[in-house]
């Protein structure tokens, strides 16, 4: 309606001759319009699709041992609420974020008709920030899933969930950005959204113009206070839909890996590097044997692109590897020394090992550690990891595991080598910080 225009004392003739005709139009001829259109109430909507969602949107309440005095009641109490999505009627599976169910005991499940249903959780993944549930119950709807890979930033996005203690409430915005990632040590490859999400919203659907799913809602940025500043994160369907199967499956999630260790490209490792770019990952090292060391890579090559996917960082490759299968072959662009390269990594089960010793880095427990100049900086934390558990973060600097000093990575390999607790005196800005690593 915008390229309609006002002059000065009203609507130009041109305005009146298309309006009128459009907002009398038949059903058949108003359909051609980009916008859906009711003739019945002579308005635009996307009401049609969306409706058919609304039903499968769900409120997820957790209960747990609430803080404060004890009263001498066992029963648990409520510690927190979000939302979830039903995407299998049937059986009943319920997906929210794994923040929401966290430190629960129970966890029950309103409907939109007024129903409450007791639910089991089957499975959560902190790395993604997912969480199953299931309920029984007839009658139930689900919302059909779209591939997040064929969003384009500028397709409108719908949120749904139950923020700040109202009932099912939608807000419409449009895909800001796609890939987003840096926001944590989780696997993140985000879909970015200006649709209000809100305390509350967690773990509800994001639905595309056609009410399918395309994302869950997981995060927000907020300049202060914890409102909606128009920046919201939703974990895509390519990774929820892949999470889900192997929690349905296992209770769990097994990662695949390619042995290469990274680090996240910046402006200061660009200069240094002599690069023209900011976004890519950084190969701080290959582990021996790995497929990553078949593939040819080396120390200091800076991937660009896998699966034909651009690179913000270090997570967007720990993202797509993350859910490939083993055997998969994951093809990589890179740059050495300027030029660009191309070679395939075949995604491996992972070893449960808790060290990995390369020569210019050690991986253990989930942080990746690396000589620098004034001695031992965790470069990288794993998302959903002990390390990440721990608290450890990246650029804290490690001056002594169990009481004894560290200053090479050698030292630092015998000390982390082998099972049992680890605990960790790290200096981190001007603090230290003891860190106890299961």
């Amino acid at each position: 309606m915008r390229r309609f225009n006002l002059r000065a004392g009203g609507l130009s003739l041109l305005a009146l001759v298309v309006a009128v005709p459009l907002l009398a139009a038949e059903p058949a001829v108003a359909q051609q319009s980009p916008v859906p259109f009711d003739a019945e109430r002579g308005v635009f909507t996307f009401a049609n699709g969306l409706e058919r969602a609304l039903p499968a949107v769900v409120q997820v309440t957790t209960l747990g041992q609430s803080e404060g005095p004890s009263s001498g009641e066992n029963e648990p109490r409520p510690i927190s609420s979000g939302s979830g999505a039903i995407i299998d009627a049937r059986e009943g599976i319920v997906v929210t974020n794994n923040h929401v169910v966290e430190g629960g005991r129970k966890f029950t499940v309103d409907m939109t008709d007024g129903r409450i249903f007791d639910a089991v959780l089957i499975g959560t993944d902190k790395a993604t920030d997912l969480a199953v549930l299931k309920i029984e119950a007839a009658g139930l709807s689900q919302i059909e899933v779209a591939s997040s890979d064929s969003l384009r930033t500028g397709d409108l996005a719908f949120a749904v969930g139950y923020p700040l203690g109202l009932d099912q409430t939608l807000t419409m915005g449009v895909i800001s950005g796609l890939g987003r990632s840096g926001m944590g040590d989780r696997i993140e490859d985000y879909i970015q959204t200006d649709a209000a999400v809100n305390s509350g919203n967690s773990g509800g659907p994001l639905l595309d113009s056609r009410g399918r799913l395309i994302g869950i809602n997981t995060s927000i940025l907020s300049g202060g206070g914890g409102g909606n500043d128009g920046i919201a994160f939703a974990v895509p369907s390519r990774i929820l839909m892949y999470v889900v199967a192997q929690l349905r499956e296992t209770g769990e999630v097994k990662r695949g890996t390619t042995g290469v260790i990274l680090g996240s490209l910046n402006a200061e490792r660009s200069r240094d590097f002599g690069l023209g770019i900011v976004r890519g990952a950084v190969v701080e090292d290959v582990a021996p044997g790995s497929s990553a060391e078949a593939g040819g890579l080396r120390r200091g090559d800076v991937i660009t692109r896998i699966q034909n996917r651009p690179v913000s960082n270090a997570g967007t490759v720990a993202a797509t590897v993350g859910i490939a299968a083993p055997g998969t072959q994951v093809a990589v662009v890179y740059l050495r020394d300027g030029r660009e390269g191309r070679t395939t990594m075949t995604v491996e089960t992972p070893v449960d090992r808790l060290m990995i010793a390369g020569a210019d880095a050690v991986i253990a427990r989930g942080a990746a550690m690396r000589q620098a100049s004034d001695g031992l900086q965790v470069f990288s934390v794993e998302g959903g990891s002990s390390a990440a558990a721990a608290g450890l973060q990246a650029g804290d600097m490690i001056r002594s595991v169990d009481g004894q000093a560290t200053s090479d990575l050698a030292a630092l390999a015998r000390a982390m080598d082998g099972t049992g607790e680890r605990t960790l005196s790290v200096a981190r800005g001007e603090e230290t910080v003891e860190i106890r690593l299961p």
